[in-house]
């Protein structure tokens, strides 16, 4: 009897330890999870103000040759 008690004893042990590792397991892939939607979020944000950055010389150059093409109209209807 003392030997099935103790047995026991020894599985519920175990059951514990598994449970433990089990729990440990979860928090450290929370943790992963997390650490790599704030990585994605900063690779986003970086892509995001990159794409920007060009939109912005792309926009300045297109009204750029806009404003010069104007310029030259107007100098053309001064002279006449």
């Amino acid at each position: 009897m003392a030997s099935q008690s103790q047995g026991i004893q020894q599985l519920l042990q175990a059951e514990k330890r598994a449970a433990e590792k089990v729990a440990e397991a979860r928090k450290r892939k929370n943790r992963r999870l997390k650490q790599a939607k704030e990585e994605a979020q900063a690779e986003i944000e970086q892509y995001r103000l990159q794409r920007e950055k060009e939109f912005k010389a792309k926009e300045a150059a297109a009204l750029g040759s806009h404003g010069s093409c104007t310029t030259r109209w107007r100098r053309r209807l001064r002279k006449r």
